[in-house]
C-alpha cells in the first residue's frame, strides 16, 4: 500500500518522476514556498515519488522546487494558485546529472502550468483571474462568466430571477453555489445568495460529475468560488465601467434583460464603479482584502392612457451594491484562520408604465429587494498526521418581490365605461411576497494520514429559518368602472403618473365598485430546514500509479418529513473514483457516485401558503382517503394549513369605494370560497432527489502550458420534483386525424373536439358541485353552475417521483499564456438530456400521465462550442475573442386558440399562462418539446490597453457583445413564457411567432487603475 495526497481540502500533491523513464523518484527534498504570505515548508518524496501538503491557504502563489543534488538537476514549478477545497497535482520531471551536461538549471514547469489531476475522477474545470479579466463580461457579474465553463449553458427558467445557467442541462435551481467551500445558496428557490463581482474572485470552478463525498446537497453540479486575499505586497484596483446604451447599441424590437433578469428596452444604460485593496496588516502573518462595487441602471417605461390624454415617460433605476472583505491570519505554523464577510443591497425598480406602453401609474409602483450577506470564520490546524478544519458561517437573505411605493394603499383598477378597457392601475401592486432566510452552517473536518491511507471524516450541518409574508393585498383590491362624466372630469384635471386612488373620490358621482377582494390572512408563516451531512472517505494506492478514492456520505433533510410523521433517514450515498497515471503527462480516471439533493424549500412553503382548513376542503381530502387516492393513515391536520386566501365581497355593488370590509370582517368568507387550486403536504413525505453519476475520462499535458481532457458522463436521476393533481379529471385526448379532418371540412369546427371545463369537472374524483335533492347540479340566475363551499377544483401535491437521463461527451483544450503571446480555452460538448419533469411546478399534460411527458429538457442542447482566445501583441495590449455556439433549444408545440377556441383542450383548467409553471396542453399528436429552435451564435470582443502610471497600470477597455449583431432566437438566458420555446400549431406547420431574441450588439467601456 502507498500513501496518496489529501482530499478535497486545499492542498498540493507533488510527484517526482524520472524524466526519461517516468518512474517515481523517492527521497527527493521538495521546498514549497509562498513569498506572498511568508510561507515555507519542506517535504521528502516517498517510495511512490509523492509528497503532499494539506490545509494550505488559498492566498498568494506557491513555488515548488527540488534543489539540485549530485544525482538530479534542479526542478521546479512556480506561480501555483490554489482554489478552495481542491488538491492540485504538480509533477517534477527529474533530469539525471550523469546523462546531461547542462549549463543552467532545468525547470520543469512555468507560471500557471496546466496540470493533470492525478488525485481522483472529479470532472471539473476552472477559470483563473487572468481568464476572467480578459473575457468580455457584462457588468463584472460572475454569473455571466459561468457560461464559459464546460457542461454549463445559459438556462431557461420559470421566473424572472431564476438562475441564468444550467449544469448538465438540468434545472438551474438544482445547482449548488459555494464561496470558499461554504453555502451561498438562496435556499427558498435556488441560485446564488450573494452575487460576487469579479473583483473579489480568484477562481471559479464547476464540479459537474463524480466529485468527493465532502460535497453534497445536490444531484447536479457545484459552482465553487475562491475569493481573493491579501499578501505581503499591496495590490488593488479602482474602476469605472459604463454601458452607454443607445445610440451605440444596435436596435432591437424585442425587450432585453438586465442583470437581475427583468425586462428592459430602449433608454437602458448602466454606470458602475468600485475599488479593491489588499495587503498586509502584519507582514508574513495577517493580511486583508476588501472589495466594493456599485451599479446603477437607468431605464425608462412609458405610461400611455389615451383616454386620459397621458403619454409620458416613467423613469426608473436599479441600484446594486456589493461589499466584501477577507482577513487571513496565521496564529502559528500550525494554526491559521480566515474571516470573510459579504453583503449585497439590490433594489430593482418597477416604476410603472410598460416597456412599450402600460397603464400602471407610478402610485402603484414597487421595488424588488434582494439583499444577501455572509459572515464566515474558517480555522485550520495542520499537524504531522492530522488536519482539522472548523468552519462557521451565518448568513441571511431578504427577498421582497414587490415592496410597494404605497404600502398602506389599496389597489384600484379603473375600467372605462364599456367595462372592458383598463384605464389605469393605482395605489398598490396588489399582492405580497416578502421572504426572509437566516442560515447557520457549521463544518467540521478531520483528516488523518497513516498506514498507507488518507482518511477524511466530516460533518456539515446547516439550519435555515424561513418566513414568508405572502398572499393578496391586505388593504384590498378594487375594480371600479368610471362613467363618461368621471372620465371627462379626470381628463380635464390632467392627472400625471402619480395619480392616487383618493383622487377618484373627488370625481362627480359615486364610483361604481365592480369587485372588491382582500387578503383574509395577512400573516407571516414558515418553518426551518435542517440539513445534516456526514461523510467518510479513504484514499489509497494499491499500485504506484493508481489512486483509489472510496467514500460514503449520509444526508438528512428535515423537510423530507412533509406531511408524514418522520423524515427520510436512509440517504446513504457511496462514491468511488479511480485515477491511473500513464507516465508523466497522462492520467485516466473514472468514477461512480450517488448524490442526494435537498428539498427545495418553496415546495414546502407553497404547500403551506396555498392550503386551506375549510370544512369543504377537508371533506374532499377525506373522500380521496376513502377512495385510496391518499394513504389510509393520512393525517388531514398535518397535511393542511390555514394559508393565504383572498375573499371577495359577496355584494361588491354595496361596497363603499375605499371603505371596503377589513380582513377580519371577511374572515368568515374563507370557509365558503371556491378555489381553482389548493395544495397539501405529501402525507408520505418526500424522498430526496437522487442521482447516479458515472464518468470516465483522460487528461493529457500536451506541454507545460497546455492541457487536453476528454470526459464521458452519464447520470440517472430519480425522485425528481413534480406536481400531482389528486383531483384530476378523467384522461382525455384528441386524435390528430380528427383535427385534420375537422379543419378540412367546412361543416365541422375543431372546437367541437374540445372537452369543456364543465364536462371535465364532472369526472373529477371528488364532486365539486352543489346539487339538489335529485342530484342535479344547481345553477345561478345566469345558468352558471354552483360550487360547493370551500372546495377546490385541483388538489395539488408535490411528489418526488420524476426521472431524468443525461449523456454527454466533453472535449476541452486549455492553453495558458506561459511565455507565448496567446492563450485559449476551447470546449465542445455533445449531450442529450431526457426527463419526465422539468421543474418543481411541473405537471403532466393530462391526468397525471407522466410517462407521456418523456422528452428533452427545456435546457437540453445537442452541441455546445465555447472558446475564449486571448492575444497579446504587445505588453500593453490585450485582445480577446469569446464565442458561444449552441444548437437550438427545444420548442413545445401548444394548441392555438384560433383553431380550437381555447388552449385548454382537455378542460382541466390549466393553460400556458402562468410564468411560474412552464407546461400546458400540447397540440394533438405532438410530444413534449418535440421541435427545435435554430442555432445561437454569439461572438464577443474585448480590447484592453494599459499605460504605466506610478506603481501600477491605467487600463482602458472596450467590450463589444454580439459583435456580429446576430439575431439569436435560442441559447440565451430567458423566461420560458417569454421565449420562443412556446409555439402554436404542429411541428409540420413550421409556424413560428418570434417573441424574443438574444441581445443585439452592445458596447461597454471601462477605465481601471490596477497596482
Amino acid at each position: 500500500m502507498h500513501s496518496v495526497p489529501a482530499h478535497a481540502q486545499t492542498g498540493l500533491e507533488i510527484r517526482a518522476l524520472h524524466a526519461d523513464t517516468g518512474a517515481p523518484v523517492s527521497g527527493v527534498t521538495v521546498r514549497i514556498s509562498n513569498d506572498d504570505i511568508g510561507f515555507t515548508s519542506e517535504r521528502t518524496t516517498n517510495d511512490d515519488g509523492r509528497t503532499r501538503l494539506a490545509g494550505l491557504s488559498t492566498s498568494g502563489r506557491y513555488d515548488v522546487r527540488a534543489p539540485e543534488t549530485d544525482t538530479y538537476y534542479e526542478a521546479g514549478v512556480t506561480g501555483i494558485r490554489l482554489r478552495a477545497d481542491h488538491t492540485r497535482s504538480i509533477t517534477l520531471l527529474m533530469v539525471p546529472v550523469a546523462e546531461y551536461e547542462l549549463d543552467e538549471v532545468v525547470v520543469s514547469g512555468a507560471n500557471n502550468v496546466a496540470s493533470v489531476n492525478r488525485v481522483n475522477a472529479e470532472v471539473s474545470s476552472s477559470l483563473a483571474p487572468e481568464t476572467i479579466e480578459n473575457t468580455p463580461v457584462e457588468g463584472r457579474n460572475f454569473t455571466q462568466v459561468l457560461k464559459r465553463l464546460p457542461n454549463v449553458t445559459p438556462a431557461t427558467g420559470f421566473f424572472t430571477e431564476a438562475p441564468v445557467v444550467s449544469i448538465n442541462g438540468a434545472n438551474g435551481l438544482y445547482a449548488n453555489y459555494l464561496i470558499d467551500g461554504m453555502d451561498n445558496n438562496e435556499n427558498f428557490l435556488g441560485g446564488p445568495k450573494f452575487e460576487l463581482p469579479t473583483g473579489m474572485i480568484k477562481d471559479i470552478t464547476v464540479l459537474s460529475s463524480t466529485y468527493s463525498a465532502e460535497f453534497g446537497r445536490t444531484g447536479n453540479g457545484i459552482f465553487n468560488v475562491t475569493t481573493k486575499s491579501g499578501g505581503n505586497d499591496y495590490t488593488g484596483e479602482a474602476f469605472y465601467l459604463t454601458r452607454p446604451g443607445p445610440p451605440l447599441d444596435a436596435s432591437s424590437p424585442f425587450a432585453q434583460r438586465d442583470l437581475s433578469g427583468n425586462a428592459v428596452k430602449n433608454g437602458f444604460s448602466r454606470q458602475q464603479g468600485g475599488f479593491s485593496l489588499g495587503g498586509p496588516i502584519v507582514r508574513d502573518q495577517t493580511f486583508f482584502f476588501v472589495n466594493a462595487e456599485h451599479t446603477t441602471d437607468f431605464k425608462d417605461n412609458l405610461l400611455n392612457v389615451p383616454s386620459l390624454n397621458i403619454n409620458e415617460a416613467v423613469d426608473g433605476q436599479n441600484h446594486l451594491s456589493y461589499l466584501s472583505a477577507r482577513v487571513d491570519h496565521r496564529w502559528s505554523e500550525r494554526w491559521r484562520s480566515t474571516l470573510r464577510a459579504n453583503g449585497q443591497r439590490v433594489r430593482i425598480d418597477r416604476q410603472g408604465g410598460g416597456l412599450t406602453g402600460g397603464v400602471r401609474f407610478a402610485s402603484a409602483a414597487d421595488t424588488q429587494v434582494r439583499d444577501g450577506w455572509h459572515v464566515a470564520l474558517a480555522n485550520t490546524y495542520t499537524g504531522n498526521r492530522w488536519l482539522y478544519e472548523s468552519n462557521l458561517q451565518y448568513s441571511g437573505f431578504n427577498w421582497d418581490f414587490a415592496q410597494p411605493e404605497n404600502p398602506d394603499a389599496p389597489q384600484v383598477t379603473m375600467l372605462a365605461p364599456d367595462g372592458s378597457t383598463t384605464l389605469g392601475i393605482l395605489g398598490h401592486p396588489g399582492f405580497r411576497f416578502d421572504e426572509t432566510e437566516r442560515t447557520v452552517q457549521l463544518q467540521q473536518k478531520v483528516r488523518y494520514s497513516g498506514s498507507g491511507h488518507e482518511l477524511l471524516a466530516g460533518v456539515d450541518v446547516l439550519r435555515a429559518d424561513f418566513s414568508l409574508a405572502g398572499g393578496g393585498n391586505p388593504n384590498g383590491n378594487y375594480t371600479v368602472r368610471l362613467s363618461d362624466a368621471q372620465v371627462q372630469a379626470l381628463r380635464n384635471r390632467q392627472p400625471g403618473q402619480t395619480l392616487q386612488p383618493e383622487a377618484l373620490s373627488e370625481l362627480p358621482g359615486a364610483v361604481e365598485v365592480l369587485n372588491y377582494g382582500v387578503e383574509t390572512r395577512p400573516a407571516t408563516f414558515g418553518t426551518d430546514q435542517v440539513l445534516i451531512g456526514a461523510y467518510l472517505e479513504d484514499q489509497f494506492s494499491p499500485l504506484s500509479d493508481l489512486n483509489v478514492t472510496a467514500g460514503l456520505r449520509w444526508d438528512y433533510d428535515s423537510l423530507s418529513k412533509g406531511g408524514a410523521d418522520a423524515g427520510d433517514f436512509t440517504n446513504i450515498a457511496p462514491r468511488l473514483s479511480l485515477n491511473y497515471s500513464l507516465g508523466a503527462r497522462t492520467a485516466l480516471r473514472g468514477g461512480y457516485g450517488m448524490f442526494y439533493d435537498k428539498i427545495v424549500y418553496s415546495v414546502y412553503s407553497d404547500a403551506l401558503q396555498f392550503s386551506s382548513t375549510a370544512p369543504g376542503f377537508r371533506s374532499q381530502l377525506q373522500s380521496l382517503i376513502d377512495q385510496g387516492r391518499l394513504p389510509e393513515d393520512t393525517n388531514i391536520n398535518r397535511v393542511t394549513n390555514r394559508g393565504n386566501l383572498t375573499a371577495n365581497a359577496p355584494n361588491p355593488g354595496a361596497v363603499p369605494f375605499l371603505d371596503g370590509p377589513t380582513p377580519d370582517e371577511l374572515a368568515d368568507e374563507r370557509a365558503s370560497i371556491f378555489s381553482n387550486e389548493l395544495r397539501i403536504l405529501n402525507p408520505n413525505g418526500y424522498d430526496n432527489p437522487l442521482t447516479h453519476q458515472f464518468s470516465v475520462g483522460v487528461q493529457r499535458e500536451v506541454d507545460a502550458n497546455t492541457l487536453l481532457y476528454v470526459d464521458l458522463i452519464h447520470t440517472r436521476s430519480l425522485n425528481q420534483f413534480r406536481l400531482r393533481d389528486l383531483n384530476a379529471p378523467d384522461p382525455f385526448s384528441i386524435d390528430p386525424e380528427e383535427v385534420e379532418a375537422a379543419q378540412s371540412d367546412p361543416n365541422r369546427d375543431p372546437s367541437d373536439l374540445v372537452r369543456t371545463q364543465f364536462e371535465a369537472d364532472q369526472t373529477r374524483p371528488t364532486d365539486i358541485f352543489e346539487r339538489d335533492a335529485a342530484g342535479n347540479i344547481r345553477t345561478d340566475a345566469d345558468g352558471n353552475p354552483q360550487f360547493k363551499e370551500g372546495v377546490a377544483r385541483q388538489i395539488v401535491m408535490t411528489e418526488t417521483a420524476g426521472e431524468a437521463r443525461y449523456w454527454a461527451a466533453n472535449v476541452n483544450l486549455v492553453k495558458e499564456r506561459g511565455q507565448d503571446d496567446f492563450a485559449y480555452r476551447l470546449s465542445y460538448t455533445l449531450s442529450r438530456l431526457r426527463n419526465n419533469t422539468d421543474d418543481i411546478n411541473f405537471r403532466a399534460e393530462d391526468a397525471n400521465d407522466f410517462e407521456d411527458e418523456w422528452g428533452p429538457s427545456v435546457n437540453d442542447r445537442t452541441h455546445v462550442i465555447s472558446s475564449v482566445l486571448s492575444y497579446f501583441p504587445a505588453d500593453r495590449l490585450r485582445l480577446t475573442l469569446a464565442s458561444l455556439l449552441q444548437s437550438g433549444q427545444p420548442i413545445n408545440r401548444v394548441p392555438s386558440a384560433e383553431v380550437f377556441g381555447t388552449t385548454d383542450l382537455n378542460g382541466d383548467g390549466r393553460a400556458f399562462s402562468n410564468a411560474y409553471l412552464g407546461n400546458s396542453d400540447r397540440y394533438p399528436g405532438e410530444s413534449r418539446n418535440s421541435d427545435r429552435l435554430p442555432w445561437s451564435t454569439t461572438f464577443d470582443v474585448s480590447v484592453q490597453y494599459a499605460l504605466p502610471l506610478a506603481d501600477g497600470r491605467l487600463i482602458a477597455r472596450a467590450d463589444i457583445f454580439n459583435v456580429l449583431n446576430a439575431e439569436n432566437l435560442s441559447g440565451f438566458a430567458n423566461n420560458a413564457t417569454q421565449s420562443n420555446q412556446i409555439q402554436t400549431g404542429p411541428s409540420s406547420s413550421r409556424r413560428f411567432v418570434q417573441r424574443n431574441a438574444g441581445p443585439p450588439r452592445q458596447f461597454q467601456f471601462g477605465l481601471r487603475y490596477a497596482f
